[in-house]
């Protein structure tokens, strides 16, 4: 009879029940797994548990796998509850009473601008070829405008506003505070004006954790809640008794003195300030209770705070302009914390904090608990080979020593350029072709070290095992290489450049390299024998819930800006055309979200920043977890290798090789003035493989043409037969070429 049971009950688990595939994928992030964790778990392959959480094909368990699955993903949605229906994002959106609308057309410009704005969840739709700049809300004439006064849109009017479903911070993530007519002002996401009746900077404090409703929920689930942003402008600076404009020595200083009437005036409010001090950037916070937080944060436009190389004219932007500019990005990226760069690291943390709670003990409490899959709260040591000059462990090497190949791994992006044969001069034009969001492609799908270094002696190269390698890949002849399964291509190897150095040298013998690299002459077809190796047993995919929210943001902010990701390639073009123009505000967007890519990941390994260094020293970001230059080593190898290989492809299909190469950026020499007159497509497809073009990362777009007389004349002007033409393809504009190179 027993037996019988046995069978009822298995085949009663080979029909567990399952949430739907976007349930379960919810629930194993919220849990901070991984793919290959519960892949390991249930003794499956990792791309089997991929396809139960695909959204457009899920698959389904079977058999024991199946009893596992629905058992973890139970215990899980008991953690991890889904939010209730009245707590999902409503189908009407809203938009701010911030008008006494007198005539239909008043009562019209909250839900324009709204409708300018899609939801950073939503899926990406193709937006207007020309998408119109939303009119600007009017402000209130009313005595009364309470925070979170609302009125609903017409049914189906998207809006981009980060405060969601939760109550806690209804009026979005951040406000920008600006004085008119005497009166001071909160200018919030979606056009909503707060009367603000502070007459202080503590009180200005106080009103925002207590009265403001600013703020954004956390990214994961054992994340933190995002503290509520303030953006003076220069007239609420002087109501509140801060200078409108840093002087030099503030400047350098990066803060304002210590004695400062007005920092005074936070320490006996018994507010404190983090060791950088009151700056353009300045957090202002009292020491946690509990899980309670009492935090706010300032950026300062006037002092510099957002940077015109990344956040062109925002800083002069009118107070609602700006509110919708970084309201934008903090609905898409997150509310920033600092510069791009500094964003960019934070929102790697966001996404994987070091901590969460642990199982309740004997007593019923949680403690906290290292966070699988994220980098831990304690900083590791490099490897000495990843380590840059100056760092603690060179310490012992002489003074003026200099490192080569053979000590030191140098993974950087490309800066290349080569002569042009007699054929290529006689083209007419030189076209420059740029890959979308280069580096979060290259993050994608990475794995990367999440501890230690582990030193090995001739170690076998194993492609999946993240680590520097000292290798000798001078062997590598680019003249033959492999293109596909048993399918090898004769090329001109002196016309391309190694795919093994910045400079696209040849490599004269061992040296250091990350494993996408060497991983890539086994791939051309070439024996590799690694003489020593620094691996990182313990990894995973860190990277790739940070690339997936900075792709969805440029995309949701490029389609908002009439650029699809479906468009064929003509219209891709021609919708790439002056979009900048379309909505200069969202523009903005655009590139704040590149600066954070590339600025994320170059603080990976930030060098020392003054304060009294001396080499040999450790500099403050050797303190974070998220020193990792190992990592950064790994995108940029990985960046330029999937760089190399689409070159590769299209010189073995075409026979048309690159002139010059920085960064993300190809030219070509060709007769044709656009991509199309090059790029090999077929019945609307590209060359497998190769350059696609598109909006999505990874893929390429128009960067500009320029004459090949112009290039040539370029060359000679400056006496430089290699001068790096990638540069200045975008608009001919040439600069100083010694401080270029």
């Amino acid at each position: 009879m027993s037996e019988l049971f046995d069978a009822v009950d298995a085949l009663v688990a080979s029909r567990a029940p399952l949430p739907p595939a976007a349930e379960r994928k919810r629930l194993r992030q919220a849990h901070g797994l991984t793919l290959d964790q519960v892949a390991g778990a249930l003794s499956v392959r990792r791309a089997t548990v991929s396809g139960w959480e695909s959204a457009k094909k899920p698959t389904e368990p079977r058999g024991p796998e199946r009893e596992a699955y629905a058992r973890l993903l139970k215990q899980l949605a008991e953690l991890y509850p889904a939010p209730s229906a009245t707590e999902e994002p409503a189908a009407a959106a809203v938009v701010p009473e911030t008008l006494t609308a007198t005539s239909p057309e008043a009562a019209a410009e909250p839900a324009q601008e709204a409708a300018q704005l899609a939801p950073a969840s939503a899926p990406v739709a193709a937006a207007p070829q020309a998408a119109s700049r939303p009119a600007r809300t009017a402000r209130s004439t009313s005595t009364s405008r309470r925070p979170g006064a609302r009125k609903a849109a017409p049914a189906g009017t998207p809006v981009d506003t980060p405060a969601g479903p939760d109550p806690r911070f209804e009026n979005g993530p951040l406000a920008v505070v600006d004085v008119e007519d005497g009166k001071v002002l909160a200018y919030c996401v979606g056009g909503l004006i707060l009367d603000v009746p502070a007459k202080s900077l503590p009180a200005l404090i106080d009103w925002t954790l207590k009265e403001a409703k600013l703020g954004q929920p956390k990214l994961s689930g054992p994340g933190k809640d995002a503290d509520p942003l303030l953006v003076l402008t220069e007239s609420a600076l002087e109501r509140y008794g801060l200078p409108a404009a840093l002087s030099e020595e503030e400047r350098l200083a990066g803060r304002i003195p210590e004695g400062h009437k007005v920092v005074k005036q936070l320490a006996r409010a018994d507010w404190k300030l983090t060791k950088r001090g009151f700056g353009p950037w300045a957090r202002i916070y009292r020491p946690a209770r509990g899980s309670e937080r009492a935090c706010v944060q300032l950026c300062i436009p006037s002092w510099h705070a957002l940077d015109s190389r990344h956040w062109g004219q925002a800083g002069q932007l009118p107070p609602a302009d700006l509110a919708r500019v970084l309201g934008t990005y903090a609905s898409r990226v997150m509310t920033p914390r600092g510069s791009t760069a500094v964003t960019g690291l934070e929102l790697m943390t966001a996404l994987h904090p070091p901590t969460r709670a642990s199982e309740p003990d004997a007593d019923g409490k949680r403690h906290a608990e290292h966070n699988p899959g994220s980098l831990g709260k304690d900083p590791v040591d490099c490897a000495p080979c990843e380590a840059p000059d100056g760092h603690p462990l060179l310490a012992d090497l002489p003074r003026f020593h200099v490192r080569g190949p053979d000590e030191k791994l140098f993974e950087e992006a490309y800066d290349w350029a080569r002569p042009m044969t007699d054929d290529e001069c006689l083209h007419r034009n030189l076209v420059g072709i740029d890959v979308n969001l280069a580096f979060a492609a290259g993050a994608n799908g990475l794995p990367v070290g999440l501890g230690a270094p582990t030193h090995v002696k001739n170690p076998v190269f194993d492609a999946k095992l993240p680590g520097s390698w000292l290798v000798d890949l001078s062997h590598v002849d680019l003249s033959r290489v492999k293109v596909a399964k048993d399918k090898w291509a004769e090329l001109d190897g002196d016309l391309l450049p190694s795919p093994f150095t910045p400079k696209g040298e040849r490599p004269q013998g061992p040296a250091w390299y990350a494993t996408p690299t060497v991983a890539y002459a086994v791939e051309l077809g070439y024996e590799v024998r690694p003489i020593e190796a620094y691996v990182r047993y313990e990894n995973g995919r860190y990277l790739d819930g940070w690339y997936t929210r900075l792709r969805d943001a440029y995309l949701a902010t490029m389609a908002a800006l009439g650029v699809d990701a479906n468009l064929s390639p003509e219209d891709f073009l021609a919708a790439m055309e002056g979009y900048r123009g379309r909505d200069p505000e969202l523009a903005i967007v655009v590139s704040a979200i590149k600066a954070t890519v590339k600025g994320g990941l170059g603080k990976l390994r930030e060098r020392p920043r003054g304060e009294g260094w001396r080499p040999g020293q450790p500099w403050r970001a050797l303190s974070r977890p998220t020193w990792r230059p190992d990592i950064r080593a790994a995108v940029i190898s990985r960046t330029r290798i999937n760089l190399h290989r689409k070159i590769v492809k299209h010189a073995a299909f075409t026979g048309q090789y690159p002139v010059a190469i920085l960064s993300d950026c190809v030219v070509y020499a060709v007769n044709g003035t656009s991509p199309l007159d090059f790029l090999p497509y077929r019945e609307g497809k590209p060359l497998p493989g190769g350059f696609k073009l598109g909006v999505n990362p990874g893929l390429v777009k128009h960067e500009g043409t320029q004459t090949t007389l112009w290039g040539e004349g370029v060359r000679e002007q400056f006496d430089a037969p290699e001068l790096n033409l990638a540069r200045y393809i975008k608009d001919g504009t040439v600069t100083d070429v010694d401080n270029g190179e």
